[in-house]
Parts: structure tokens; sequence; C-alpha cells
């Protein structure tokens, strides 16, 4: 396993257990979108405006027992030659008007120096819009 693949299998672990957040591995000035038609659907740099304006706001929903992180990781893959990881992946919470949210995610991480430096997501715009509107943050 090279080491970018090794960060982010690894922080993904973390953030599964509940140990550590998978912000650790962002970039200061990273670039983050989400592709799609979803309420959070576009552009985001730096890193903290991806995480008060996309992040945030969808954690807030969730409960502090059964947050929504990784259940699966369906796979890990790696091109070198980009410095890009790429992760498909499960994930569900439980919401804080106690429904499970799920949903099926693929990020594709440009990584530099150990961390991402562009983040690209794909999950499932309809069921994310639902919970958006449905369960208040």
């Amino acid at each position: 396993m090279t080491a970018n693949r090794e960060i982010v299998a690894d922080a993904f672990a973390a953030w599964s257990a509940g140990t550590r957040a998978i912000t650790d591995i962002f970039a200061e000035d990273m670039r983050w979108e989400i592709i799609g038609r979803s309420v959070a659907g576009g552009l985001y740099q730096p890193a903290r405006q991806f995480i008060e304006e996309a992040l945030t706001p969808f954690g807030a929903r969730f409960t502090a027992q059964d947050p929504f992180r990784p259940v699966l990781i369906r796979g890990i893959y790696e091109d070198p030659s980009a410095d890009m990881v790429i992760v498909a992946w499960n994930g569900a919470g439980t919401t804080t008007i106690g429904t499970t949210y799920t949903d099926t995610v693929a990020w594709f991480l440009r990584m530099r120096d150990g961390k991402v430096v562009e983040g690209t997501a794909f999950f499932d715009s309809i069921a994310f819009n639902e919970l958006w509107q449905d369960v208040p943050a």
C-alpha cells in the first residue's frame, strides 16, 4: 500500500471507529466539489468553507450517539501517477428525529504532502435533499 492510500485508509478506519474526524486529512486550502444538484452541490474552497457550509449542517442532523460515518468500505483505489485515491463506501447514521439515513458515496481525493488538496464527492442527491428538508439541523 502506498503512502497516500494508507493515509486515507487509516483516516477512514478511524472515522468509522469514531476516534478521529475525517477532516484531519484535509489541507487548509483544499478545494471540494459536490457533484450533482443536491442542496449542497457546488464548489467549496477553502476547507473551512466546506466544513462550515456542508459538513457541519449535515452532521447536525445526526445524534451524537450514532453520527453518520462509514459502515462499509467497498474499496480504496489509487492512481499514484495522479496522486489520486478513490474511496467507495457506504455510510449510515441515526438522525435527530430517530430515522436511519444511509447512502453510498464515492470520494475522489487528490493528495499532496499527506493531505487532501482536492476532493470530489458523488452520492444519492435525492436522499440527501430529503434528509436536508425533513431533518432540522
